[in-house]
């Protein structure tokens, strides 16, 4: 749990009409930040590799702010009973419960709420199936590393967005690597840049049993494992 999804400001370049064009892969910003949004809310947030802390480099942060809050008002929240692409609930009232109080302890602890919040989608409070455990789509920004809803493991649809740069002897690439380590669970990290070195630097150094370059996915036979709190071993593995 609570994989960290690293935005390095070279993830994309930046072309001199100021659109993004990235040659190798064709990420712009905007696909790079939307799929970790998709990917974080996935299964209305239980996802147990769901990256749910987005380190984002301090010279592309308020873009990738601005674009994760549109990308999450955009989700629907539904009935699993309709048709089409959109959230369902979460298991219980337990799990519901338990999300609304993380969703309060950000907003308590200073964290920057910029889509969803408390309580259930708008659209669902008069909803024949209102009774499901339906919650927003929730982004945060500026959270630090220290806030609740940076360490515990939430289980639902909330995505906590952080600021790196390069720090007073680290550099960008080691201060995001120590913050996305600065934390008990290691099943799956990832990484956005277009430099070869930095990425395996990055894939060598994250403390997790699984590591995602420039958003390829693990083929259907690879080793599927963690580290510290988030397991030990590695299902098919040797």
């Amino acid at each position: 749990g609570k994989g960290a999804n690293i935005i390095f400001a070279d993830a994309t370049v930046r072309s001199s009409s100021g659109s993004n064009d990235n040659d190798d892969d064709g990420h712009t910003l905007e696909e790079i930040i939307a799929d970790g949004v998709y990917s974080c809310m996935e299964n209305s947030g239980q996802s147990c590799n769901a990256p749910t802390r987005m380190l984002v480099e301090e010279s592309i942060y308020e873009e990738a702010v601005e674009i994760a809050a549109r990308v999450a008002k955009s989700l629907r929240v539904d009935s699993g009973m309709e048709r089409g692409d959109h959230l369902g609930p979460v298991v219980s009232q337990d799990q519901y419960d338990r999300i609304q109080g993380y969703i309060q302890k950000g907003l308590d602890e200073g964290a920057r709420l910029v889509a969803g919040g408390l309580g259930q989608p708008a659209n669902m409070r008069q909803h024949a199936h209102s009774f499901g455990y339906y919650v927003q789509p929730t982004v945060f920004a500026d959270v630090l590393p220290t806030m609740t809803i940076a360490r515990h493991e939430i289980f639902g649809p909330v995505l906590s967005i952080l600021k790196f740069t390069t720090g007073v002897t680290r550099s960008a690439t080691d201060e995001a690597i120590a913050m996305a380590n600065d934390t008990p669970y290691g099943l799956t990290n990832y990484v956005y840049s277009t430099d070869p070195a930095r990425l395996r630097k990055c894939a060598r150094m994250l403390r997790s049993g699984m590591v995602e370059l420039n958003g390829v996915g693990l083929s259907g036979d690879s080793p599927f494992g963690g580290m510290k709190a988030s397991g030990n071993g590695r299902e098919g593995g040797r």
